[in-house]
């Protein structure tokens, strides 16, 4: 049996589950609503205020997905509830990030300055010059974005400078020692 797929989720106050015909499961809360289709082998049910996940047999397959549709299910019940927010740091010399309506603009070291749309239901916020917070409901749009504006400049090892995550550790090199 999976250690996550056969935890139940609890479904907080505020937040309504659904499951519609072909195992479309509907999260609404208070920040918004998900629906997302999950597969169709994957039994999901609801019982006494907690969602449960079985999976049919023990075939390879069906063990993978137990604990996955599990995990998403449970993304969307914190989604809509609390929401999902990745913090980014640009590190170097003149890197800044500034909103232009809802449009990201930086500037990274490039010819030209680098603007990024985000995609729908996650909004960028950019407390600081060189901190940009990417917020939104949906776990996996949160963090596609993020990925996204990190790909831009992606850490270099002997002097950090890049995008890096906010708790994210470089590993750094020793740089070249010269003739002795």
């Amino acid at each position: 049996m999976s250690r996550v797929g056969r935890l139940p989720i609890a479904i907080p106050a505020g937040v309504t589950v659904t499951i519609a015909a072909d195992n479309v499961v509907i999260v609404k809360g208070p920040k918004g609503e998900l629906v997302k289709t999950m597969h169709k082998d994957m039994n999901i049910a609801i019982e006494d205020n907690q969602v449960v996940v079985t999976r049919p047999s023990d075939q390879k397959d069906h063990r993978a997905l137990h604990g996955l549709t599990r995990a998403l299910i449970n993304n969307m019940t914190i989604g809509v509830e609390k929401g999902y927010e990745k913090t980014l740091e640009l590190v170097g010399v003149g890197y800044k990030a500034q909103l232009q309506g809802t449009k990201l603009v930086m500037n990274l070291g490039y010819s030209h300055p680098v603007e990024i749309t985000p995609r729908e239901g996650i909004t960028f916020e950019t407390p600081s010059v060189t901190k940009i917070i990417v917020k939104g409901i949906d776990k996996e749009k949160v963090g596609a974005d993020a990925a996204e504006i990190r790909s831009w400049r992606v850490p270099e090892p002997y002097k950090g400078k890049g995008v890096k995550y906010e708790n994210e550790v470089i590993r750094r090199k020793e740089g070249k020692t010269g003739k002795k």
